[in-house]
């Protein structure tokens, strides 16, 4: 049976995909190898540097977020090296798995996923690392399964203060185009990134920014690589070419997505996502619930993780909402299924789809018997009322 209206789709990525997108990538396919491409290619490389923030390499490789982080570990470092790692969520733990999956050894720092990486854990354990036997610091900026963003840049100074070698990795796969992010400045040795989140992408792009210190590693580094090879990459892409058939439908696409954000301004979009991730968060304390992040500062704007009250199920919030109003949430992922659901706030999104959700949201938890106190998606409302006229003011 056929459903009326839109989908909301407001899952924390893939996200929805704009019609300019759709449109650019709704074009013929052309010859790969032929000179019309090349201005493609190499637009789209030119871009991204844009959204990174770099001067530096970045490589696009036709993958998911997982091959781009199996690309910045192989390329970098040599099998047995030590990573330092911090479980702030679910997908930094598969980060960690992948690296030893590698042939790497991974330690992680153990947390209880309510924040981002901690820095003085982190120089701590550095610090004490008197070898300089770990050999690359990983983190992630947005961990997507808990909403807590963690300070790459306070990581950066904390490296530097215990005066450590090591590589400092950084996965963007849901902050990049989102939140504010700086390759160069922060001192970011490769950063990771996917296309289907920020960037307004399907999923089947994703990224290695890549510093100088990095590629100079990469040369010494013995994993044995193909597909993945930065130096396979560094000739063909000088002149907008890739070593292998590219995903060039999806090129389009980025090309566009980038002419958009920058349209809009980076800065613009970053403001766009703190107003929506802190309306959210109003809503959700509204409600008397609880958010999933309960450090100050670490909240982020991709997405809010919300935690159930005891005794009630998240995944039949999730499918009551779902099944009602036609409005997909995220789930809980791993040690906190079935105990969270995520309310996604990113890519081409205002204000007045933000009040469907947060209004759908509520109904939902009427209908699924979900004790809370009415009112979130009025207060939302307000919210984001007060600070548009702010706004406008100004």
């Amino acid at each position: 049976m056929r459903t009326a209206g839109r989908h909301f789709l407001q899952i924390p990525g893939p996200s929805t995909v704009p019609d300019r997108i759709l449109r650019a990538i709704d074009m013929p396919t052309i010859d790969h190898r032929g000179p019309a491409f090349a201005a493609v290619g190499k637009r789209a490389l030119d871009g991204m540097k844009t959204i990174f923030k770099t001067d530096s390499y970045v490589f696009i490789y036709p993958a998911s977020g997982t091959g781009a982080w199996e690309a910045a570990l192989v390329n970098a470092l040599s099998p047995g090296d030590k990573v330092l790692m911090y479980e702030t969520g679910h997908f930094a733990t598969l980060w960690c798995e992948l690296a030893e999956r590698v042939g790497l050894q991974p330690e992680l720092i153990e947390s209880d996923w309510r924040a981002g990486a901690d820095p003085d854990r982190i120089e701590e354990r550095l610090r004490a690392d008197k070898a300089n036997d770990i050999k690359a610091v990983c983190v992630v900026h947005n961990e997507t399964s808990t909403g807590s963003v963690s300070p790459v840049s306070a990581i950066r100074r904390a490296i530097d203060a215990a005066g450590h070698p090591a590589l400092f990795m950084v996965d963007t796969i849901s902050s990049l185009a989102s939140i504010d992010y700086r390759h160069d400045d922060w001192g970011v040795d490769i950063t990771v990134g996917g296309s289907q989140k920020g960037l307004m992408l399907p999923p089947g792009l994703s990224f290695n920014a890549v510093s100088e210190k990095a590629m100079a590693a990469s040369k010494k580094a013995t994993t044995s690589i193909s597909y993945w090879s930065w130096d396979a990459m560094v000739g063909p892409n000088k002149n907008g070419y890739f070593p292998y058939t590219p995903a060039t439908n999806m090129l389009y696409g980025l090309n566009e997505a980038i002419d958009m954000l920058n349209e809009e301004g980076l800065e613009n979009v970053f403001a766009r996502h703190t107003r929506h991730g802190e309306a959210t968060r109003t809503a959700v304390r509204a409600w008397d619930l609880e958010v999933l992040c309960n450090r100050q500062g670490h909240e982020s704007g991709v997405l809010t993780a919300v935690m159930m009250p005891d005794g009630h199920s998240a995944d039949a919030f999730r499918a009551k909402t779902l099944a009602h109003f036609d409005l997909s949430l995220g789930n809980g992922l791993s040690k906190i299924a079935d105990k969270v659901f995520r309310i996604g706030h990113l890519g081409d999104f205002n204000d007045l789809t933000l009040m469907a959700a947060l209004s759908g949201v509520e109904m939902g938890l009427d209908l699924a018997g979900v004790p809370y106190r009415a009112g979130g998606a009025q207060a939302a409302m307000n919210q984001l009322k007060d600070t548009a006229t702010a706004k406008t003011a100004e």
